[in-house]
């Protein structure tokens, strides 16, 4: 069973949607969470020790960006 994976985002951001759409490619289902929607979901990304999106989570381990470090994690949500 695959790990809960949360993306937190925005609207008009060129880079959650660029995250987005890859964890759709590969298969790996997430939750995404507005922080323009929802300002509780902007604490939850401040308390990981960023202030912008996207942010994507998985174990409580938090990656900024699109970044090789969100390859790390999208293999972290595929392991049972």
């Amino acid at each position: 069973m695959s790990k809960q994976l949360i993306v937190y985002t925005t609207n008009d951001c060129i880079e959650c949607t660029m995250v987005k759409k890859v964890l759709t490619e590969e298969g790996i289902p997430f939750e995404t969470r507005n922080v323009a929607e929802n300002p509780k979901y902007q604490k939850e990304v401040e308390k990981y020790g960023f202030l912008g999106v996207p942010v994507t989570v998985v174990d409580n381990r938090a990656v900024k960006g699109f970044t090789n470090e969100l390859k790390e994690l999208m293999e972290l949500a595929k392991e049972s």
